[in-house]
């Protein structure tokens, strides 16, 4: 797995220019309109029963394994409609968010990869059709909650995904036992703020490879702090957890300076002194250090360093239960999309429980249907991420609501996804820069309070991105 944070599908807001891609095609059967007669109106009648080419964007991560599943995916639906292939274009994963902000309406492929939180955007934008109509009712009905969350926007449904993204703490088990040091085996049972910050003073005291120093922050993402996307994705659920937020009714001030999220991030810059740098990001592998606060993509090789050893817990609880990030890269049909109904045929097909556990196989990431979650060995009961499984359930449809941030969160929810508006890059950037500083020593109050005034201007400057 990558040593960065890109398994967490995060938006890139910087431009960094656009490069080359690899196009993979499909099996192609015929002319372009699928080989159909053509009627007197100039529409083939293979056009008119929805076939013909496909094209679709999609990033190329860091997982080969990741690229080989989506592939396998596109040429099993390439075999069954050969009068339908399906042409992908593999961007790199840091270009992919300025190609598609650069890509005129007409350029826009059929089926387009939507890195989830920037969902609203998008549909902003235009670049995005309602899928609703379009999919087969039962593909939707299987969507996890996160998935079907991060995807709606005024009860509409645009986006459909594979996989949802999981965050929490894992632990060495044979350094917390050697400390005394209990440990929550459930979700209800998850660790107090205090209880935390006393297990991670006591693993740091016990430290005899790296004195005073117990956990890893991943502070390597972001050189040395934690500005960000991974900031944002990993500690706003501590201050979801305080019961707090990011925003709320379409505004930052009285949410992201509430007294809630000032306590959570408060909370965190406590444990300041017991963060490793971790720049090689090997310490918690090699057990330097007995805790780890990082998402599913560290998994395989964490498992495969400590094995048995391995414990992946739930994040503290701050005061109204403990919670999680949620939301990953997904998919929409674009306006300039001459065969919506065939695109949402393939979105069908990537969402069948076969392609999605090939998916998940690849990248140890949540199943983004509740079928493929039920099944997952890895989530599922007994399995090594089985409470974070637990976490991922308890979000969206599970609980018979939304569970999306900005939103009246209900205290049933766990897993929660990022504000779901256009004006997301501007929250994402105010809260992770407020966190960082904060928990570099800079007053939490004051910070956030400039923060959630900068944010709310912008809004206010932009028409609040309606």
């Amino acid at each position: 797995m990558t040593k960065h944070p890109t398994r967490i599908r995060v938006a890139r807001m910087a431009a960094l220019g656009v490069a080359g891609a690899l196009v993979l095609t499909g099996c192609s059967s015929g002319s372009s309109d699928g080989g159909g007669k053509t009627s007197a109106d100039g529409v083939s009648s293979a056009a008119a029963a929805g076939e013909g080419p496909l094209t679709m964007w999609a990033h190329k991560g860091n997982a080969p394994a990741e690229t080989a599943a989506l592939q396998a995916a596109v040429a099993s639906f390439n075999a069954a409609h050969p009068k339908s292939p399906v042409t992908v274009k593999l961007i790199a994963e840091s270009d992919y968010p300025t190609t598609v902000s650069a890509a005129s309406a007409s350029s826009l492929p059929d089926v387009l990869e939507v890195d989830g939180p920037t969902m609203a955007a998008q549909l902003r934008a235009k670049r995005l059709v309602e899928l609703g109509p379009l999919l087969d009712p039962k593909t939707v009905n299987n969507l996890t909650g996160p998935i079907k969350d991060q995807g709606t926007l005024d009860g509409k449904l645009y986006t459909v995904g594979q996989f949802n993204s999981a965050i929490g703490i894992y632990a060495n088990k044979k350094l917390l036992d050697a400390a005394g040091v209990k440990y929550p085996t459930t979700l209800a049972g998850a660790w107090t703020a205090d209880e935390f910050t006393a297990a991670v003073k006591t693993l740091a005291a016990r430290n005899t490879v790296l004195p005073g120093k117990s956990l890893d922050l991943k502070l390597n993402y972001s050189k040395g702090g934690l500005t960000g996307e991974f900031g944002t994705f990993a500690f706003s659920p501590l201050v979801w957890s305080a019961g707090g937020d990011l925003m709320k009714d379409g505004k930052a001030v009285g949410a992201l300076n509430s007294d809630a999220t000032v306590k959570a991030l408060n909370t965190v810059a406590s444990w300041r002194s017991y963060v490793t740098p971790d720049t090689d990001d090997k310490d918690f592998a090699t057990g330097k250090v007995a805790l780890s606060y990082v998402g599913h993509w560290a998994y395989p090789d964490y498992k495969k360093a400590l094995g048995a050893n391995l414990l992946a817990l739930p994040l503290p609880n701050l005061g109204i239960g403990t919670r999680t990030g949620a939301g990953s890269w997904s998919w929409g049909v674009t306006p300039n999309s001459k065969h919506p109904k065939t695109a949402a045929a393939f979105l069908d097909h990537l969402l069948t429980d076969e392609n999605v556990a090939t998916m998940v196989a690849a990248n140890a990431a949540p199943p983004g249907t509740n079928t493929a979650l039920a099944a997952s060995s890895l989530y599922g009961k007994g399995g090594g991420l089985a409470l974070w499984g637990e976490a991922a359930s308890n979000a969206g449809v599970a609980v018979g609501t939304s569970c999306a941030s900005g939103t009246n969160i209900p205290n049933t929810c766990v897993a929660i996804v990022r504000p779901r508006t256009a004006g997301y890059p501007i929250v994402t950037t105010e809260f992770a820069n407020a966190l960082d500083v904060i928990f570099k020593g800079a007053d939490a109050k004051a910070t956030l309070d400039k923060a959630a005034q900068t944010v709310d201007t912008d809004f206010a400057d932009n028409d609040g991105y309606r």
